[in-house]
C-alpha cells in the first residue's frame, strides 16, 4: 500500500487477463512501490546510522523527560532530596534499558510514512517490558511512578514516530477539500478493506480523491469513524449522500461484492451521476496490501447473476501439456481465446484455422510472442471445404481438435439459412470426420444454448450439429464432446460491444423487449468449460450451470448507470421489438434432457436422447436443398430434424434466389458411391483425397457418409 501503488491508478480490464495475471501485476506494483519508497527514504534521511542514532538519542531524550515528569506529577512539583538522589542514579540506567529494548525490538528502523496499528502495539509492549525491568531492578522510587514514567515516556516516543505521519494526512486532506480539481467521493464499505483503501488515499498527496465518508449495511458501524472519515448511512441512503455531498465517484471497497448487490446499488443510483469503480475478487488474498491501484472501472462482468467460476489452471495444464492441438475459429473471440489458453498451458504446437485471416495473424503474432516454445502454425481454410479439413488432419496429426467456427448471427442466418447449413452443419460433420481420420484423441464442438427449444435458424442448425457429432462419437475411436453455453461478454456478437458505442455517442441504446432475458458468462468461464468439460471425458453433451438470466434491460439500464449518466433521462432506452428468430428468454435444457448429472463444479452432464435413426436421410435432404438454396426445403429438412424448432411470430422466409441449374452428370449419391468405390488414382492421392475416402470406409455402420463427403 504505497504512494507509488496510487500514481499506478489506471483503468484495470480484468475479463482480459488470463488466470495469475492479477495477483502477478499487484505484486509487481507493490514490489516496486517497496523499493522506491527505500529509495526516497535513503534519499530524505541520508546515512541510516544518522537516522538510527537521531531516533535513538530522542528515544533517550523521552525517557529522561517521562522519568522526572512523573517525579514532578506524582511529588506535585517538590521532589525530596532522597528521590531526587535515587533519580539521579536510576536515570542512566532506564536510559540503557530503552535503548536495549529499543533496539533489540527494531525501534529505531521506523517507517514514519508507513507505520500502523501493529507498529504501535511492538512500540507499547517493547516500552512495557522495559518498564518491568526497571520496576524489578529499582525500587527506590514511589511505586506510582513507574507507570507514570511508562506513561509518560511511551506518549512522547509515539508521539515522535506518529506525529509526521498524521500531519501529512492532515495538510493533504485540507489541500483536497479546497481544491476543485479533487473527486469527491463515497467508499462502500466500511470493513478491513475499506479502511486500507481510504489510509492509502489520505496519505497519497498524487490521489485525486477526497474521501467524504462511508456508507455499510452494518447497522453497528452508523455513526462511528473509519480512518477519521465518518459512516454516513447504509446503501439506502446512497442516492441521498451522493446528492447532498456532491460525489462524483463511487468506491466499491467489498472484494466479495454480491453481483446481485452491484445491480442493486446501481439500480438505487440510476438518477445519480456518478461513476463506480471496484476492488476485484481476485485481489482479496492482498489483505494489508489493497491499495488505490487495485481500483478498476466497474465492469460488466461484474454484474453477472452469480460468481464468477474457478477453474483449476494446474489440471488445465495437464490435460493440454506437450499436446499437437488444432483450434478452427481461430480468428474469434472464443476460439482465440481457446488458443491464449492452449499456449499458455504449454501445448507442443498450435494449429489455428480461420477464414479470417487478419484476426488470425494477428492472434498467432501476439502469441508467439507470448510463448516462444510452443510451434504455432496458421492455416487459412474453410470448413465447408472437406478435402481441405481432410488435408489439414493429415498434415498436423493433431490430439485435440476445438471446433469454434460458426455462423452465429441470429437475424442474418434467419435471412441465409443455405449458409447457416453449410457452415454449422456440414463444416462440424467434416471437423469431425478430420478429427476420427487423423486419429485425434478429442474433439470438442462449441454449441450455444439457442439450439434448445431453437426459434432460430442458427440455433436450429447447432442443435442438428450436436446431432451429427453424438452419432458420429457412438462409432469412432476418437472422444467427441458437445459444450453447451449461452451468452459471452465481450464477444464480437454479444450486446455489449453495441451497448457501449450506444453510450458512447449518446444514445439511445436499443433493446428488443422490456422483459428479454439471457444467460452471460465471462470469455474466462467459456474456455475453461471447454477445455475441462471437453477434455475431461465427462460425456457427449456438457452444460454450464449459468445462474439466474439477467434481464437485458436492467444490464442496459446498470452499464448507463456505470457510465455516469442517468437512464431514459440523459441517455433513453428504446425497445425494437424481437428481431426474427430471436426469444425472450433462453434455456440450457430440453424436456428430455432435465435428468443432468453434475460432474463437477458447475459442470453438467445432459442426459440425451438418442439421434434419430434416419438422421443420414435428412442430412442428404438437408444437403442437397442448401446446394439448391431451396429455403422451404431447408426449414422443412430441420424440423423434422428438430421437432422443437418453432418460428417466431412474423418471421417469414425470404424467398429462395434465383440460381441456374445445370443437370449433374449422375445423381449426387450415385456419384458419390461411385468416387468412394473407385480404386483411388494417383491424380487422386495427389490431391491429399486418400484420407477422406479412408474416413468414409473406416466409420462402419455410416454409408450415408459417402452421400455427404461429395462436395
Amino acid at each position: 500500500m504505497t504512494t507509488s501503488a496510487s500514481r499506478a491508478f489506471g483503468r484495470v480490464e480484468r475479463r482480459d487477463e488470463p488466470a495469475g495475471t492479477s495477483e502477478d501485476h499487484a505484486g509487481a506494483l507493490l514490489q516496486g512501490g517497496e523499493d522506491e519508497q527505500e529509495g526516497s527514504r535513503a534519499r530524505r534521511g541520508g546515512s541510516p546510522a544518522v537516522r538510527y542514532a537521531i531516533i535513538l538519542g530522542y528515544d533517550a531524550f523521552a525517557t529522561l523527560c517521562g522519568l522526572y515528569g512523573a517525579l514532578l506529577f506524582r511529588l506535585s512539583g517538590k521532589v525530596p532530596l532522597e528521590f531526587a538522589r535515587e533519580a539521579k542514579v536510576a536515570a542512566p540506567a532506564l536510559v540503557a534499558i530503552r535503548l536495549v529494548t529499543a533496539s533489540v525490538a527494531r525501534l529505531h528502523r521506523w517507517s514514519f510514512r508507513g507505520s500502523g496499528l501493529s507498529e504501535a502495539v511492538r512500540l507499547a509492549f517493547g516500552m512495557l517490558g522495559a518498564s518491568i525491568v526497571f520496576a524489578v531492578a529499582f525500587r527506590g522510587l514511589p511505586r506510582t511512578v513507574y507507570p507514570l514514567e511508562f506513561f509518560f515516556t511511551l506518549s512522547l516516543m509515539a508521539a515522535f514516530r506518529f506525529a509526521p505521519r498524521f500531519m501529512e494526512g492532515w495538510f493533504a486532506d485540507r489541500q483536497r477539500r479546497g481544491s476543485g480539481t479533487m473527486l469527491r467521493t463515497i467508499i462502500f464499505g466500511a470493513g478491513d478493506a475499506g479502511d486500507l483503501l481510504a489510509r492509502d488515499l489520505l496519505r497519497s498527496p498524487d490521489s485525486r480523491y477526497f474521501v467524504v465518508g462511508f456508507v455499510d449495511d452494518d447497522p453497528a458501524k452508523l455513526g462511528m469513524r473509519v480512518s477519521g472519515k465518518p459512516v454516513l448511512g447504509d446503501a439506502h441512503a446512497l442516492p441521498r449522500l451522493i446528492a447532498q455531498h456532491r460525489v462524483s465517484t463511487v468506491l466499491l471497497a467489498i472484494p466479495t461484492l454480491p453481483a446481485t448487490r452491484v445491480r442493486e446499488i446501481l439500480a438505487m443510483c440510476a438518477s445519480c451521476k456518478a461513476s463506480f469503480k471496484i476492488i476485484p475478487a481476485s485481489y482479496a488474498f492482498l489483505d494489508e496490501r489493497i491499495s488505490a491501484a487495485l481500483l478498476h472501472d466497474l465492469s460488466p462482468d461484474d454484474l453477472l447473476s452469480r460468481d464468477p467460476i474457478a477453474f483449476d489452471d494446474e489440471e488445465i495444464r495437464g490435460l493440454v501439456q506437450g499436446r499437437r492441438a488444432l483450434v478452427t475459429g481461430a480468428g474469434g473471440t472464443i476460439g482465440g481465446e481457446i488458443c491464449r489458453h492452449l499456449a499458455r498451458h504449454g501445448v507442443a504446437e498450435l494449429v489455428m484455422v480461420d477464414m479470417n485471416e487478419n484476426e488470425m495473424y494477428l492472434g498467432a503474432r501476439r502469441l508467439q510472442d507470448e510463448c516462444p516454445a510452443v510451434r504455432i502454425e496458421t492455416e487459412v481454410a474453410d470448413i465447408r471445404d472437406f478435402t481441405r479439413m481432410q488435408r489439414l488432419g493429415e498434415q498436423h496429426r493433431p490430439e485435440l481438435v476445438f471446433h469454434a467456427a460458426a455462423h452465429k448471427h441470429v437475424p442474418l442466418m434467419e435471412g441465409a439459412p443455405e449458409e447457416a447449413v453449410k457452415n454449422n452443419v456440414f463444416g462440424t460433420l467434416h471437423v469431425a470426420l478430420m478429427a476420427h481420420g487423423c486419429g485425434a484423441e478429442r474433439l470438442v464442438v462449441i454449441s450455444t444454448d439457442k439450439a434448445v427449444n431453437p426459434t432460430s435458424v442458427m440455433g436450429a442448425t447447432k442443435r442438428v450439429a450436436e446431432l451429427v457429432v453424438r452419432d458420429l462419437a457412438r462409432r469412432s475411436a476418437t472422444k467427441m464432446t458437445a459444450v453447451r453455453f449461452g451468452n459471452v461478454l465481450g464477444s464480437a456478437g454479444s450486446v455489449l460491444p453495441l451497448f457501449k458505442q450506444q453510450i458512447e455517442r449518446g444514445g439511445p441504446v436499443t433493446v428488443t423487449h422490456p422483459d428479454c432475458t439471457r444467460y452471460f458468462m465471462t470469455v474466462r468461464e467459456a474456455v475453461g468449460l471447454v477445455l475441462l468439460a471437453g477434455l475431461g471425458g465427462h460425456g457427449e453433451l456438457c452444460v454450464l450451470e449459468m445462474g439466474k438470466p439477467v434481464r437485458i434491460a436492467e444490464f442496459a439500464a446498470s452499464l448507463i448507470t456505470m457510465s455516469g449518466h442517468i437512464p431514459d433521462e440523459e441517455i433513453p432506452i428504446v425497445y425494437t421489438g424481437l428481431r426474427p428468430g430471436e426469444k425472450l428468454f433462453e434455456e440450457l435444457l430440453t424436456e428430455e434432457e432435465e435428468q443432468t448429472m453434475e460432474v463437477r463444479n458447475r459442470i453438467k452432464v445432459a442426459k440425451s436422447p438418442p439421434p434419430p435413426r434416419d438422421l443420414a436421410r435428412w442430412l442428404h435432404e438437408l444437403k442437397a436443398s442448401a446446394d439448391r438454396g431451396d429455403r422451404e426445403q431447408i426449414l422443412a429438412a430441420i424440423r423434422a430434424l428438430v421437432p422443437t424448432y418453432r418460428r417466431t411470430p412474423g418471421q417469414v422466409a425470404k424467398p429462395s434466389p434465383s440460381v441456374l441449374v445445370t443437370a449433374p452428370e449422375a445423381p449426387l449419391a450415385a456419384r458419390a458411391r461411385n468416387v468412394v468405390r473407385a480404386p483411388l488414382s494417383a491424380r487422386a492421392r495427389s490431391a491429399g483425397l486418400a484420407g477422406a475416402r479412408n474416413v468414409v470406409r473406416s466409420l462402419p455402420g455410416i454409408r450415408w457418409m459417402s452421400d455427404l463427403t461429395d462436395i
